[in-house]
């Protein structure tokens, strides 16, 4: 089920009407910056106590009513629903609480649990490391990594020494994936292909998708072998262990396998620089038949380097986090690589996707 397009428009306001950049700073939207780090919070703590699934279960309750709810005390009740309505999260009215129209859409939708599992994601995996902001601005590189245990020369090799992180992680990214494949699997035209291959494919979420979606075209997916078993395990759970394998390697050192007429990159270039980025569809050019396709499916910035919003938060991450490299680029940026990897121009194609998150694809043709 896809979040409703009322639902989908408000996401981004969930918390509040912070400023969209478009309309000038005034005080309140300064303070909104200044004070983010603890709205957060309270739409943290929100989630994990299950607050907003208690107001949609037993709208109306009152503050002594959830405090017993939720088993709190009555100072931390107090500041939990001042957060939650001063942040606009839930409405007060005669002292009965109740959700906000874009909290009460969004439960009666798959996505809830998928918004949940990206909560969880900024604050066991992004916030720590975000503290190293301004110090890999400053260097250039993913300062933050140094906070996550483990000696792997980037997050994706140290998941596997951080269990609990390695849980939230995969947890959020197949339901990042699943916000937006829907759309790609609506969209994208897999008529003319037979044989895709998955760079960075994950635990499967997008190639099962698409398997799923296209009955006719088998799918490799060239993974990192600490991750392999766990997408072997999910491609088993979905049945589609005949037409979806696995092919342990590293995209960036090893050298693609053939036989393969379309190349997909899933949430993967906006991990690397423009130069590891065009190296890699260098690659994907190479190996591809005349004629293949490559696929960049991930989130993408306006070229004029002015949102949206959700592009600009979520590139903070990459800044301080995941790789030496890495943000939410624009489009411009992505066709500039496949330029200089040999790809004609002329072939491109951009399709953005609707909702509040700002996926979208690039084609282009060999």
């Amino acid at each position: 089920m896809t979040v409703t397009p009322d639902a989908a428009t408000s996401v981004q306001s969930l918390v509040g009407a912070p400023p969209t950049g478009k309309a000038p700073l005034d005080m309140d939207g300064l303070a909104w910056i200044l004070f983010g780090h603890a709205a957060f919070q309270y739409l943290n703590a929100a989630c994990e106590l299950n607050l907003f699934e208690l107001i949609e279960k037993k709208p109306g309750l009152t503050r002594e009513e959830i405090g017993a709810e939720l088993g709190l005390a009555v100072r931390a009740n107090d500041i939990l629903l001042l957060g939650a309505t001063s942040l606009g999260t839930l409405t007060v009215n005669d002292g009965r609480y109740h959700l906000a129209t874009v909290l009460a859409d969004l439960l009666k939708t798959d996505d809830w649990q998928r918004f949940k599992d990206t909560v969880a994601f900024e604050q066991y995996v992004v916030y720590e490391g975000q503290l190293d902001f301004t110090e890999s601005l400053r260097t250039n590189s993913n300062v933050g990594l140094r906070r996550v245990r483990g000696t792997g020369r980037d997050l994706y090799h140290r998941l596997s020494e951080n269990p609990h992180m390695e849980q939230v992680f995969y947890k959020y990214m197949r339901s990042w994936s699943e916000l937006a494949n829907q759309h790609l699997v609506e969209i994208l035209d897999l008529s003319g292909t037979s044989k895709l291959l998955d760079c960075g494919g994950g635990d499967a979420v997008n190639s099962i998708a698409l398997a799923l979606a296209n009955p006719h075209i088998e799918a490799g997916i060239l993974e990192i072998p600490p991750t392999a078993p766990l997408t072997e395990k999910k491609i088993a759970e979905a049945g589609l262990s005949d037409r979806i394998t696995v092919k342990p390697g590293d995209m960036h050192a090893d050298e693609f396998p053939a036989g393969y007429d379309t190349v997909m990159f899933a949430h993967q270039l906006v991990i690397w620089t423009p130069e590891e980025n065009t190296a890699l569809l260098r690659k994907a050019y190479e190996a591809l038949p005349e004629g293949g396709r490559v696929i960049i499916f991930n989130s993408m910035s306006n070229d004029e380097g002015d949102g949206p919003v959700v592009a600009a938060l979520d590139s903070v991450y990459f800044a301080a986090l995941p790789a030496e490299g890495g943000m939410i680029y624009s489009w411009a940026t992505y066709e500039e690589c496949l330029k200089n990897a040999g790809f004609d121009a002329e072939s491109f194609e951009r399709i953005a996707f609707p909702g509040w998150t700002p996926h979208g694809v690039i084609i282009a043709t060999k």
